[in-house]
């Protein structure tokens, strides 16, 4: 997540960019974005397989299944890591 973030901030916020080089705190701050992405990554996907029952069980007896809507809850966490944080 923290390259995702330098490449839009490269391109879409150059001044920001410039700023965090200049101070020296470019490096800090990407980690510290690919840090909170992966932290929140993990909250959501918690919260959405939780709340669509996806668990052992169901992985237990429909692994395609369960893969299946693992891939789609991982997805959609991911769209909203990248809305909300790294686009942002």
């Amino acid at each position: 997540y923290g390259r995702m973030r330098k490449a839009y901030l490269e391109e879409h916020l150059p001044g920001l960019y410039t700023r965090l080089i200049l101070s020296g705190k470019l490096y800090e701050h990407l980690a510290e974005t690919d840090q909170v992405c992966r932290d929140r990554m993990e909250r959501i996907i918690h919260r959405m397989t939780e709340t669509e029952g996806i668990n052992e069980q169901l992985k237990a007896s429909d692994q395609l299944g369960w893969v299946s809507r693992m891939n789609s809850v991982h997805q959609r966490a991911e769209e909203i890591i990248l809305d909300e944080l790294v686009f942002a």
